[in-house]
């Protein structure tokens, strides 16, 4: 889906006006920018980083697709920048295309995000819980069964999402086939379920990442507790280059300093056709400077479960911009100045 991106009246004049007295370096060239496919707080990134570059004078034209999409067609020169590379998910995809398309910056979100299994803290607590190989005990597991069939319901990612395989793959290797059921559906709904069932009391497993709207729901620590893996474990089309252990996880079993992630830390990556960039460097410069507070991206993700709508996306960008106007403008004359260089 291709659509230009087009700003009201009332914020392109106001985002704008730092930038109007002078010439501007993009005018005359049109960046082809892709979001994935799968909502979240990325699309309010994407949002400022267009209104960005609409005010450097560039023209904007939006597509929405997947990202192994976005990589083919970036190596090809087809699409030319998107901020919604998860890293290292999808390390196998980049590796194929990285000698056309860079990874610019150090992740958009300062300190980057972490993945794993969590339960509630009141089971963790009550049945000394603090690795998620315990689950291989059948009375361990049969805490989280919501069907009845003794096994525990394991809420997961969505069927095609690699963070599933991820899974599906670890609870081979740690032995809990026999004791614990992967439940792959739409994720939003399969949350909701688990939000429910916390709500009357009862215990709850599933899969999860941070930031995102669940652990606004499900605050680490206070409501929930992570997992543990015991062992580093990843199928082979994922790469984990910093290991799974990430120190000061708030939140994890047992209270332990350090915890064995389902992947390890997590970012999102700025990706663009190098191409594109050689000719471009303002928009290098732009896209290699912007990262956000671990809070910011949070309360993004908890805004976006309220309203994911386009109109909601764009105001939420707008008011970050009027609230953060000063480290805006920077961006934008960090950039200007690269056209100079």
């Amino acid at each position: 889906m291709k659509r230009k991106f087009l700003l009201s009246l009332g914020a392109a004049c106001m985002a704008a006006a730092p930038v109007l007295a002078q010439s501007l370096p993009g005018e005359g060239t049109t960046v082809r920018f892709s979001r994935s496919d799968s909502l979240g707080a990325q699309y309010i990134q994407d949002a400022i980083l267009m209104q960005a570059l609409t005010d450097l004078g560039y023209d904007v034209e939006l597509t929405t697709v997947g990202t192994a999409a976005f990589l083919q067609a970036a190596m090809q020169g087809d699409l030319d920048v998107s901020g919604d590379v998860n890293m290292p998910q999808r390390q196998m995809q980049y590796i194929t295309v990285e000698d056309d398309v860079a990874l610019l910056g150090e992740g958009t979100i300062q300190g980057g995000g972490i993945n794993g299994y969590m339960i509630d803290k009141a089971t963790a607590e009550e049945y000394g819980i603090t690795d998620v190989s315990q689950l291989k005990d059948p009375e361990i597991a049969a805490l989280f069964d919501s069907d009845g069939d003794g096994k525990a319901n394991l809420m997961n990612c969505d069927p095609g999402w690699s963070c599933g395989d991820v899974v599906d793959y670890q609870l081979e290797d740690f032995g809990l086939m026999d004791t614990v059921q992967s439940v792959r559906a739409k994720y939003e709904p399969l949350l909701a379920e688990t939000f429910s069932r916390y709500r009357q009391g009862e215990p709850i497993l599933f899969y999860t990442w941070s930031p995102s709207f669940v652990t606004q729901v499900l605050v680490p620590g206070e409501d929930v507790v992570w997992l543990p893996i015991p062992h580093d474990s990843a199928p082979e089309s994922v790469s984990v280059p910093n290991g799974h252990l990430v120190e000061g996880v708030v939140g994890c079993a047992g209270d332990a300093p350090s915890c064995r992630m389902a992947t390890g830390s997590w970012n999102w990556e700025i990706a663009a056709n190098r191409d594109f960039l050689a000719e471009n460097p303002v928009v290098e410069t732009l896209v290699s400077t912007v990262q956000w507070p671990l809070q910011t991206w949070s309360n993004w993700e908890g805004a976006m479960k309220e309203d994911n709508s386009d109109r909601a996306i764009e105001s939420i960008a707008a008011t970050w911009i009027e609230e953060n106007r000063e480290t805006y403008e920077g961006w934008l004359a960090t950039a200007t100045a690269a056209a100079g260089e």
